[in-house]
């Protein structure tokens, strides 16, 4: 596990455990009795008016006196969300979404059932609470993410990025890749749809040998490898996570192509030179709305005048803050962009948009098999951590395949060029070409 910890002031101060960052304050309390007492009156109209602000779920809320809301009409409950402590209702009753997902990661609620099916069936819960009440109540509650400024972004990315790297590859492909696959076959297994990610992403900048590409956020450098080896590209890419970072120029240097990628460990308004093609996948989620004029300055300073670009990331149909659960516990400084809010990178820096791809239920599908592998190493999770982590990141996967299930989450993958480039192409067959 990685040592290192956050100076600054603020939520991460003085933590030397990463893990702690994403725990900090739920203790585990699987095993804790319930109050013991009788539900009270007012305690059961509340749940009442909970289970109607989902929309009446087939979903069971249940007391830990055995008192029941079912949704009505909707035949047998696909499960049961169950509270085993007053203290965890008021909690919920608080704050809904960090509430709620505290307290499964406390172990005071409990899910019996498919997860994923019962949060698909709630359909997103802090959208539909977010229904039930009156605007002005709805924005107060909705909080603003985490500042996204450069000493900002590398205290968030620690949080997430630098936890582990065992942790990771206990669950990713091969490649570590940690973004949206593309299936484009029904039997591709999970190491094949990212191949195959990173091939798409490739076509459609129409990489050829000698291409000089840069990468803002390269992960553990999967696709900047993948374009060096299998396109001939020179590819320079930048990343402000240390675990990555060193995994990255490690496994290049050991498999010998240093010459071909370059891993700078900094961030993204620091790049410099000229590119025939930009490249961010998964990472303009971590940008902030409030810097995508400077991201699209920084791109119109390091194109080539013939230069490519895509944007991969994920998104929504119409503005709205992320869950703040996610935000505090999961992605601090997060916001998935709709697509009239990406257009800020683009109009004020003469960029044309080329295409526009939406790969929703791909992630779903990613996400299943990162589930999956997931739930077969959670006890080494556990041990490399704890079982309240491991209850995070279980509800983490879980809402995010129910959130692209429901269309509450989106997958936009953009293409652009400069708006008087004649050279772009006049047809996607390069798209699907072998």
């Amino acid at each position: 596990m990685s040592n290192t910890s956050i100076d600054a002031a603020g939520d991460g101060a003085g933590l030397d455990k990463p893990s702690s960052l994403v725990t900090m304050g739920i203790k585990n309390r699987e095993s804790a009795p319930g109050d013991g007492g009788a539900s009270r009156a007012h305690e059961r109209y509340l749940v009442r008016r909970v289970h109607a602000l989902l929309g009446n779920p087939p979903v069971r809320i249940e007391l830990w006196d055995g008192y029941g809301v079912d949704g009505r009409g909707h035949g047998k409950p696909v499960g049961t969300v169950r509270f085993r402590a007053r203290a965890a209702l008021y909690a919920v009753l608080t704050d809904f979404s960090v509430g709620m997902g505290d307290e499964f990661a406390s172990g005071r609620i409990v899910v019996e059932g498919d997860l994923v099916e019962v949060l698909v069936a709630c359909g997103s819960a802090d959208a539909a609470v977010g229904r039930g009440l009156p605007g002005r109540v709805a924005r107060l509650l909705a909080r603003a993410p985490r500042c996204n400024s450069i000493s900002g972004s590398k205290r968030n990315i620690h949080q997430h990025y630098d936890l582990n790297n065992d942790f990771y590859s206990l669950w990713l492909d091969r490649e570590l890749q940690y973004t949206c696959a593309y299936f484009a076959g029904d039997d591709f297994t999970l190491e094949d749809a990212q191949a195959a990610k990173m091939d798409h992403v490739c076509r459609k900048l129409r990489l050829k040998p000698g291409d000089r590409v840069v990468e803002a956020g390269c992960g553990w450098g999967g696709l900047a490898r993948h374009m060096a080896l299998r396109y001939g590209a020179k590819v320079t890419s930048y990343n402000i996570s240390t675990e990555q970072i060193r995994y990255a120029r490690e496994r290049a240097r050991r498999e010998g192509y240093e010459d071909r990628v370059d891993y700078v460990e900094d961030d993204y308004r620091n790049i410099r030179g000229e590119y025939d093609a930009f490249v961010s996948v998964g990472m303009l989620e971590h940008v902030g709305a409030k810097n995508y004029r400077t991201l699209g300055q920084v791109i119109d300073r390091a194109l080539a005048p013939e230069g490519r670009g895509l944007i991969h990331s994920i998104g929504r149909n119409r503005p709205r803050p992320i869950n703040p659960w996610i935000e505090k516990r999961i992605f601090p400084g997060a916001y998935p962009p709709a697509l009239a809010e990406m257009m800020e990178i683009f109009e004020p820096n003469g960029f044309s948009v080329l295409d526009v791809e939406n790969l929703r239920l791909h992630y779903a599908r990613t996400l299943e098999h990162w589930l999956h592998r997931f739930e077969k190493s959670v006890a080494v999770v556990e041990r490399m951590f704890d079982p309240v982590f491991a209850r995070i990141w279980r509800l983490y996967l879980s809402g995010s395949i129910a959130a692209f299930l429901v269309g509450q989450l989106q997958l936009f993958q953009i293409v652009f060029a400069r708006e008087r480039d004649n050279a772009v192409a006049w047809t996607r067959k390069h798209v699907y070409a072998e």
